[in-house]
C-alpha cells in the first residue's frame, strides 16, 4: 500500500500537478539614512531582511503595527510575512527613511 501512495505522488510531481511553495528571503539595504530597495514585493511567508550599513541604528516598523524590528548598526534585522497586503515602514529614529512591501498571496 505504501508504494502505491509513494508512486501517485511521484507521478503527480513529475506531471506538473503539485507543487510546492518555497518561500523567499527579500533583501533590503540600510545605507546613507534610505532603505534600498524603498519599494519592494514578496509574498505571504517570505521574509524581508534589512542588513543596515550605516553606523547608527535603525528600525523597520510598519505603519499599521504589522511589524516592528531593530536593526542594530552593522546588524540585520527579520520580519516573516504573514498576511497579504500592501504595508508602509519606516525607521522610528528616522521617520523620514520610508519605504513599501507589497504582499501577495502564496
Amino acid at each position: 500500500m505504501q508504494y502505491s501512495f509513494t508512486a501517485a505522488v511521484v507521478c503527480a510531481l513529475l506531471s506538473g500537478i503539485a507543487t510546492i511553495a518555497v518561500a523567499s528571503t527579500v533583501s533590503v539595504t540600510i545605507s546613507d539614512l534610505a532603505f534600498t530597495p524603498a519599494d519592494i514585493d514578496a509574498k505571504v511567508g517570505d521574509t524581508v531582511e534589512w542588513t543596515n550599513r550605516d553606523y547608527v541604528d535603525h528600525t523597520a516598523t510598519s505603519t499599521d503595527g504589522a511589524w516592528d524590528t531593530d536593526v542594530a548598526a552593522g546588524q540585520s534585522g527579520k520580519v516573516i510575512l504573514t498576511r497579504p497586503g500592501t504595508f508602509g515602514y519606516f525607521c522610528k529614529v528616522h521617520p523620514n527613511m520610508t519605504g513599501t512591501v507589497h504582499v501577495a498571496p502564496k
